[in-house]
């Protein structure tokens, strides 16, 4: 039955971080692979997830499933964290959260419930976008098309191309759009821009789907739901789908969430139904002890404060980083401007340096990262960042 099947070539990602691994120099720097850390290079588990999973341990008394929904009460959480606690479209019914295995699952659950309301729909997805949209998206069976939306030249939004393609779309086609801290470049629409496309949204009828991935990271957690928000408040559907890897530091909990809006509650209690459908043949039921950390922490006063400084500090970090890499770029007389590095947001950018600059830097410096050059900013720290410089400054 197998004996056919081809090997297929290393993950990117997982691939540089297994050279990564195996490379003996002590001064090596990762800026692959795409997870928080701290000064000193770990990806540490937050202070208020280690309360809230002791909390949660003291008080568990079964391991039966949660049912296809997941955890009611981190769904009531997640749509508040998500669209804010007196949102329209929880006070009206409209908002059914269903949790998932992470955010990849949101993804993948939205596209098969997309698939099985329309087999014909068009997925419109930024160019570029995260890797791992493509196979979520695809591997449903949805047709995929791109939009412009990064200039790897100006390193900015080609907005006017953006609006000018998505213009072309049918009234039945789906736009994939990052909510907040752009996977890989770190460019994010702005207030006036997101008005654009929510107004095109309902002229042209289109159906958004926001990922959310990054909620604090760039600007603040209100801050980065501000497009989220804005589309909840103004289009008749929508589906988000939100991960709490990056913000809760829950990456191997595999949890997260799709949330969907519709018209009316009517509409939304068949919709819902159909998602649990849908996840009921895929997975069954989602993993619990993620999520049961999350409604711990957002449904604890305390634990909840203790959460959002943490993540404030990360998103601090992240953008000292930034500011911090630009100056002393430029105080080393790189022959290149990186200032819009500052101006991005998240844990992502591209540097703008060609492969062979890439590959220069990892065969003679032990600089890691993708052929894109996208970084993880948070993958430079004070030990590594002037290492860093000097060898980007050698490579021009």
């Amino acid at each position: 039955m197998f004996e056919n099947l081809d090997l297929l070539p290393p993950d990117p990602i997982l691939g540089l971080l297994a050279a990564y691994g195996e490379d003996p120099n002590p001064g090596k720097v990762d800026l692959g692979i795409g997870v928080y850390k701290d000064e000193k290079g770990d990806t540490p588990i937050m202070a208020a997830v280690k309360k809230a999973q002791e909390m949660y341990l003291a008080k568990e008394t079964t391991k039966t499933y949660v049912g296809p929904a997941g955890d009611e009460r981190f769904n009531a959480a997640i749509g508040e964290l998500l669209f804010g606690k007196d949102h329209a479209v929880i006070k009206d019914a409209r908002l059914a959260t269903i949790q998932t295995p992470g955010g990849c699952g949101a993804v993948r659950m939205a596209a098969e419930f997309i698939k099985r309301s329309n087999p014909e729909v068009t997925v419109w997805v930024s160019n570029p976008t995260w890797a791992n949209h493509m196979p979520l998206l695809g591997d449903s069976g949805l047709r995929i098309e791109e939009y412009p939306y990064y200039d790897y030249q100006a390193h900015c939004i080609r907005f006017e191309e953006m609006v000018s393609t998505l213009k072309g779309a049918g009234s039945d086609a789906v736009v994939l759009l990052h909510g907040c801290c752009h996977n890989p470049c770190g460019a994010d629409l702005n207030r006036d821009q997101w008005q654009v496309i929510s107004e095109m949204a309902v002229t042209q009828g289109f159906l958004p789907v926001v990922d959310i991935a990054y909620q604090g990271l760039g600007d603040g957690i209100a801050e980065d739901a501000f497009g989220t928000r804005l589309l909840a408040d103004t289009v008749p559907e929508l589906i988000v789908a939100s991960s709490c890897s990056k913000n809760f530091g829950l990456y191997r909990e595999r949890t997260g969430s799709v949330n969907l809006i519709m018209r009316n509650t009517k509409q939304l209690r068949a919709s819902q139904s159909q998602m649990l459908s849908v996840t009921r043949g895929v997975y069954s039921m989602p993993p619990a002890h993620g999520a049961s950390i999350v409604e711990c922490i957002l449904n604890d006063t305390e634990l909840s404060k203790l959460w959002a400084i943490e993540l404030s500090q990360m998103c601090d970090r992240i953008n000292d980083l930034r500011r911090l890499l630009v100056r002393k770029l430029r105080a080393k007389g790189t022959n290149a401007d990186f200032s819009f590095i500052e101006a991005e947001k998240g844990m992502f950018s591209f540097l703008g340096i060609s492969p062979e600059q890439v590959h220069r830097l990892k065969n003679e410096f032990s600089i890691y990262m993708l052929d894109s050059s996208r970084i993880n900013v948070a993958g430079i720290n004070h030990s590594n960042i002037d290492y860093l410089v000097d060898s980007l400054h050698q490579v021009f």
